[in-house]
């Protein structure tokens, strides 16, 4: 057991509250009890202490959608002409990158943004990985550097048409492997889902299949990219004379347990469509503008009640910023300082998130509370102004980011304290990384 001490804790949960000088009894990888210092102190007088000294303690961040693989493609020079739209930046960076990843490419890969979730605080994850020429057991080696993270995360493998029929098979075997896989060892930091591409590179024969095989597993959902620009749209109505979520519907994709990433090329009807059948649909603002494929309409669909979830497509896990470019984004594309009220946002990056995450790990996530998962960081924020439950959502966008956070604690484990990260050499990680992304960088250009 370990008694954290001495935090202003923000508790978040159905009734979230701020505990002066409170106090976080972990019990293994479970929140035990929440309240103040002066009571648990007495309660529990033996237990080792962790003193916040007087930083904010508050639930691990959560990410709905993001790519380990993608993390090689940063400071990737490609010459020639600028990239002009979003297939062509899928053709000429994305494919031949996933295309060049070998088995230690996958896993250091997935070290460097798991090493940089423990940094900003992010202490659950749904990865989406692509690597077509190492398909097989790709899954594992991924799961491997997760559990020696510490972290937490949702896995799958993207199925697509783009590289062919054998591809494609070997594709949807490693999900159904995998799934199968946690199901039978239930690791306590792993889940699997169905992965898919994305609507505009799967015909509706990989389609039936996925649908097929995800009905054998039982209570499965799918992960998927869809609705990513107006090229998902054009595709869908030159080949199946139908937009493109109105056909994730008819081919069963969607529903309760799917992901569907991005959803930003929709009309009125498919939003309806994705409210009605209860599709989570993850947000992720940076990549979008560095995409320029549009800007999601949250506004509306928080309104209508679309169940919108934040993630961050492979930029850096610091959720936080993630968080800040949304608060700003709606705004400048509405003229409207008044969307996306910091609250509101929060509520997607805490409670939806966590209700998302939910699904997958079967515990309470997001939360203070006894019973909860004890993923629970600790944030060096000494403000100049009042701090409250009522005003903390405004701190997150103007007063901090990932950098303020000094400690993060997955699954009852200390990772990191004081900005240090306690169980993995880092140093060692970086420098056999930036090895493997050359090699991987020299093998891209004969993709």
């Amino acid at each position: 057991m370990m008694l954290i001490t001495n935090g202003r804790i923000i508790t978040f949960g159905d009734d979230p509250q701020m505990i002066e000088s409170g106090a976080v009894l972990i019990d293994g990888d479970s929140i035990a009890a929440v309240g103040t210092s002066t009571a648990l102190e007495e309660q529990f007088p033996e237990v080792e202490r962790l003193d916040a000294q007087g930083m904010l303690v508050m639930p691990g961040m959560i990410c709905a959608h993001t790519h380990f693989y993608g993390a090689f493609a940063r400071g990737m020079y490609i010459p020639g002409p600028a990239m002009k739209d979003f297939p062509e930046i899928l053709e000429r960076l994305w494919w031949p990158l996933d295309r060049a990843l070998d088995s230690e490419g996958v896993r250091y890969s997935a070290l460097g943004p798991l090493v940089d979730a423990i940094r900003y605080g992010t202490t659950t994850l749904i990865d989406h990985h692509a690597s077509n020429t190492f398909i097989d057991g790709s899954l594992d080696v991924i799961a491997e550097a997760v559990i020696e993270s510490g972290l937490s995360a949702c896995l799958c493998y993207e199925v697509t048409d783009r590289d062919g029929p054998e591809v494609a098979a070997a594709s949807i075997r490693e999900n159904v492997r995998f799934i199968e896989k946690t199901r039978r060892e239930r690791h306590p930091q792993l889940a699997g889902a169905f992965g898919m591409h994305a609507a505009l590179t799967l015909s509706d024969e990989t389609l039936a299949q996925c649908v097929g095989e995800a009905e054998g597993l039982g209570d499965v959902g799918f992960h998927i990219h869809a609705a990513e620009g107006t090229a998902d749209r054009e595709h869908s109505l030159a080949t199946y004379d139908m937009r493109t979520i109105d056909r994730l519907l008819d081919r069963g994709i969607l529903g309760p347990r799917t992901i569907v990433g991005h959803a930003i090329d929709i009309d009125t009807w498919e939003m309806a469509v994705l409210r009605d059948t209860g599709t989570w649909i993850s947000h992720q603002p940076r990549s979008n503008m560095n995409n320029a494929v549009g800007v999601v309409d949250v506004p509306t669909m928080l309104r209508g009640g679309v169940k919108l979830v934040l993630g961050n497509d492979g930029f850096s896990n610091d959720m936080f910023e993630e968080m800040r470019v949304a608060y700003l984004l709606h705004k400048a594309a509405r003229n409207d300082p008044r969307v996306l009220a910091a609250d509101q946002l929060l509520a997607v990056a805490n409670g939806a998130n966590a209700a998302l995450a939910q699904q997958f790990f079967n515990r309470p996530l997001g939360r203070l509370q006894a019973g909860a998962a004890a993923d629970i960081i600790l944030l060096d924020y000494d403000p100049p102004t009042p701090l409250s439950i009522d005003n903390f959502p405004w701190h997150i966008m103007f007063g901090f980011d990932g950098r303020k956070v000094d400690t993060t604690i997955a699954g009852g484990r200390v990772l990191m304290r004081g900005g240090e990260i306690l169980h993995l050499d880092v140093e060692r990680i970086n420098a056999r990384s930036r090895e493997l992304a050359q090699e991987t960088w020299e093998r891209f250009w004969t993709m």
